[in-house]
Formats: structure tokens, C-alpha cells, sequence
């Protein structure tokens, strides 16, 4: 079986997939979509864009995710400075959605994609992450008024049964949200990996990823890049780079896309040969296993 080390490499690169792009937008919610060129009942994730930040800076994390048979979708909505993680988390809902119950890409000759609804997962990066594990934890749809102080999520009720087929949750330099992302984490039986950046100034990983791995229901792995800073993840310039500490770093990303491709394609396709990518040594970080999952 090939080590860590060496599974984080393949994976870095570009998987053997072509890509397409797509816009959700013309399903009515701003955002975009990468799937592969062709594929049926393949894996798909919503991905949450940290505060102040466009979609457009996960680009290349999204492509490719799809490159590796992954659809990857991110809302481009909640951007300003008074975002609010409730609605983000229903956006990320509504991408899986909509990903999952009408077919993607292809042409009038050529076929196109779909996605199995069983196979499902959220992810996100600071703001995201924390809005990823609310969706998680939440029903994705219901009616009934919330109360005053009540929480934003529901734990064995008949709506929070009926509430889809996630599979698994992936956060990035999580940072706390409201309603509490760490108290939502009690209330997720799922598989998760937290990637924490060992620089991060904006949500250092004491306050923001580990007490959500710690307090994760499921399987709950912390997975440290010692070197990162905060926006390590994302791509190009933006003027939230002013007010956000860090900045954007190869290097990381392509550690993150290794990280979370191996995780996905383990835990969505059931990928044994990647499932020492979740826990094993990989150069540049630390790892920390909370709960341990039967199937790694």
C-alpha cells in the first residue's frame, strides 16, 4: 500500500479527469460548478468561501476536485461584512440540491453528468467551514419557526432524518460562527477532517478548529499545515486581503488539495488505498486523531 507521503503526491496533481464549468446562477443561486466531462452517480461537495471572499478564489481547488471525479460547487453568496453563516449554511444545502437532482454539463450530442444523492459532502474555508458544519448538522428543510435561543439544528427528529445523504464534512482554517459551529459539531455523526494553519492569525487553530474536532460527534480528525497562514487556501489578489491576515501560498494549497481529494474519494467512493491520507504522516504537519472511523 503506498504510504502517505506518496499518496500526497499523486493527488496533488491534477487528476486523469477534463473539467467543465458551469454556473449555478442559472439554477437561480449565484455560484459555480466543476464537474468532469462525463459520469453517472458521482460524488459531489458543496464548498463555503470564507468572509468577505468570492468563489472565484477557490477556483483551482474546485477544478480539481473535479478532475478526480469529484463535482465540486460553491455558493457565491454572503460576501458582505454582515454575512450571515444561517444562510450560507442553507446556500451550501441548496447547491447539494440542486447538484444532485438535475444532470450537468454535456451537450445536445454529448451525454451529460449526474450525481448520486447518496454520496454527498460539505466543505468550506474559515467562514465556509464553520457554515459547512451547520448544514451538516442541520435539517435542510423545514417550515417550523425557530424559538428564541433554540438550536439551529435537530438531532434525531424525523425532518433531521429526512434531511439528505451527506457522507462527510472537510473545514479549513475553521472560524467560529453563529449560531455556534462548535456546538452544531455535537450534533454531526459524520466523518470529519479539520484542517487547522499553524500561522493562522485569524482563526488560530486553539479557537476555532480544535474544539470542533474535539467536540465532533462522528469520526473527528485534525490535520495541522504548520506553516500556513489563513488565506494559505486561496488564490490571486483581493482587497479582503487587506483586512484578513496571510496570504495565498502554493504550497499549501496544493497540501489542502491532497488532503481533501484523499478524504472525499475515501470516504464518498470508498477509496481504501487513500485512507492513510486522513491520518498518516505527511510532511509539514501534525496530526491528531479525536475519534477514530471503522472504515479507515
Amino acid at each position: 500500500m503506498a504510504s502517505a507521503k506518496q499518496i500526497v503526491a499523486e493527488l496533488g496533481r491534477p487528476g486523469p479527469h477534463q473539467v467543465l464549468r458551469g454556473e449555478l446562477a442559472l439554477v437561480g443561486l449565484p455560484g459555480v460548478v466543476f464537474t468532469p466531462t462525463s459520469g453517472e452517480l458521482l460524488p459531489a461537495v458543496a464548498f463555503g468561501h470564507d468572509w468577505l471572499n468570492p468563489a472565484s478564489r477557490y477556483l483551482g481547488l474546485l477544478r480539481h476536485l473535479a478532475s478526480w471525479g469529484i463535482v465540486a460547487a460553491a455558493p457565491d453568496t454572503e460576501r458582505g461584512p454582515f454575512a450571515s453563516h444561517r444562510r450560507l449554511a442553507n446556500d451550501l444545502r441548496t447547491a447539494l440540491d440542486v447538484v444532485s437532482s438535475v444532470r450537468l454539463g454535456g451537450t445536445a450530442r454529448g451525454a451529460a453528468v449526474s450525481v448520486d444523492p447518496r454520496r454527498l459532502a460539505l466543505a468550506g474555508h474559515g467562514m465556509g467551514a464553520g457554515a459547512a458544519v451547520l448544514a451538516a448538522a442541520a435539517p435542510a428543510h423545514t417550515t417550523r419557526v425557530q424559538a428564541a435561543g433554540e438550536p439551529y439544528w435537530e438531532s434525531g427528529s424525523e425532518i433531521a432524518e429526512n434531511r439528505g445523504h451527506v457522507q462527510a464534512v472537510a473545514t479549513i482554517a475553521l472560524s467560529e460562527s453563529r449560531p455556534s459551529a462548535q456546538d452544531a459539531a455535537r450534533a454531526v455523526h459524520l466523518p470529519g477532517l479539520h484542517v487547522a494553519f499553524g500561522k493562522d492569525l485569524v482563526a488560530p487553530p486553539a479557537a476555532g478548529t480544535e474544539p470542533v474536532a474535539a467536540a465532533w460527534a462522528g469520526p473527528s480528525v485534525m490535520r495541522t499545515v504548520k506553516k500556513a497562514s489563513h488565506l494559505g487556501v486561496v488564490e490571486g489578489k483581493h482587497w479582503s486581503d487587506l483586512v484578513l491576515d496571510g496570504k495565498a501560498d502554493l504550497g499549501v494549497l496544493t497540501t489542502v488539495k491532497a488532503l481533501l481529494t484523499g478524504f472525499l474519494l475515501h470516504h464518498l467512493t470508498g477509496e481504501k488505498k487513500y485512507a492513510d491520507v486522513i491520518d498518516g504522516a505527511v510532511k509539514g504537519t501534525d496530526v491528531r486523531v479525536y475519534r477514530e472511523s471503522s472504515t479507515v
